[in-house]
């Protein structure tokens, strides 16, 4: 078995479901990239197992759609925080972090990139909007992976 890659990227959502497939096409697109020390994970939602994926990590991002953050993204960094959920389905990014510490002590660093999507119903293609939107985080991921330091990715931080 071979060690963690150092940064994991793990884009989530549902391909057949609108603007939720921002997350996994922006790792389709980064994994064309073939960039070094950089391993891509992708589900429809982030369930308690992921926990076991940021063991031996240096950083983690996630990324996501959102009808809540302004266009076209949020960055921001992420601090472990117990789930209020009843279930384990459905997991915010928060509460993986949280379950990793419960199991394994402090988490790796973990930001969350939250992508403005507009339609999220099933069979939709995804809009206009979010895909202007999604270019616009591509240049963020640009950025971010040039700057390897956790100091650099701070500067990026537009929303708290």
């Amino acid at each position: 078995m071979t060690a963690p890659l150092p940064l994991l990227i793990f884009g989530y959502g549902n391909p057949s479901r609108g603007d939720d497939a921002l997350g996994p096409l922006l790792l389709e697109y980064l994994e064309t990239l073939k960039l070094p020390h950089v391993e891509f994970l992708t589900d429809f939602q982030l369930q308690v197992e992921h926990a076991l994926d940021l063991k031996n990590r240096e950083k983690v991002l996630f990324i996501d759609a959102s009808v809540s953050c302004t266009a076209p993204y949020a960055f921001t960094r992420l601090h472990a925080r117990k789930d209020t959920n009843y279930t384990s389905h459905a997991m915010t990014p928060m509460a993986v972090l949280h379950t990793y510490r419960e199991l394994y002590g402090n988490p790796p660093p973990a930001y969350l990139l939250e992508v403005r999507g507009e339609r999220f119903e099933l069979g939709e293609p995804l809009s206009s909007e979010a895909a202007s939107n999604l270019e616009a985080s591509l240049d963020l991921l640009r950025k971010l992976y040039s700057e390897t330091h956790l100091p650099e990715w701070e500067q990026f931080i537009n929303h708290e």
